[in-house]
């Protein structure tokens, strides 16, 4: 099937998304709001030099914990080895780059499901610039972040280049990854008590 729709028994999907459900999800937050608030998890442990390990498991959303999960996500992060590590996994800016991909992703395809557009295809690119004089405190000018970051979208979809474009953009201005890396997000670092 190239358009990703499917009718299965009497529930239709869109882009993979069971659209019942999906509307069965937005009536419910609309009627109860408190639905719509979420925590999410990440454990990490410091291995050695520049490698450490995620684990993400429990969170909160729907007004409950959520323990469906059978087993924790495991997630490690590297350095390469001109940054001092040995490769172990890709290093946390990647990781960053991993996110929003996933993340603008997967609110374009909502949107489009929601607006009706089928996508037959669709794969993202991204190039994060960042100058490490500001993560080794070299230069005070330069931010110790990304610098830019950049994202092509490849995208066949049964709309016009208009729709497209506006899907694109609403994508960008709704995926919680892309707004959290837009705006200043408080961010504390507090040390745990003993």
């Amino acid at each position: 099937m190239t358009a990703q729709s499917a009718v299965v028994g009497k529930t239709t999907y869109l882009n993979g998304i069971d659209t019942k459900a999906a509307a069965d999800t937005i009536a419910a937050i609309k009627n109860d709001k408190s639905l719509a608030k979420f925590q999410f998890r990440a454990t990490n442990e410091w291995v050695s030099g520049g490698e450490n390990r995620s684990t993400i498991r429990d969170f909160f959303g729907a007004g409950m914990e959520d323990t469906s999960r059978a087993a924790a996500f495991t997630f490690t992060n590297g350095e390469p080895p001109v940054l001092l590590g040995n490769n172990e996994g890709a290093n946390p800016v990647e990781f960053l780059l991993h996110a929003l991909a996933g993340c603008v992703t997967t609110t374009f395809v909502l949107h489009a499901m929601a607006r009706g557009i089928a996508i037959q295809e669709l794969s993202t690119e991204l190039k994060g610039n960042i100058d490490l004089q500001g993560l080794l405190g070299l230069d005070d000018s330069v931010p110790p972040g990304y610098e830019r970051i950049d994202i092509v979208m490849h995208v066949k979809a049964d709309c016009s280049d208009e729709e497209l474009e506006d899907l694109m953009s609403y994508a960008q201005q709704h995926s919680p990854v892309c707004n959290t890396v837009c705006r200043p997000v408080p961010v504390t670092v507090t040390r745990a008590m003993r």
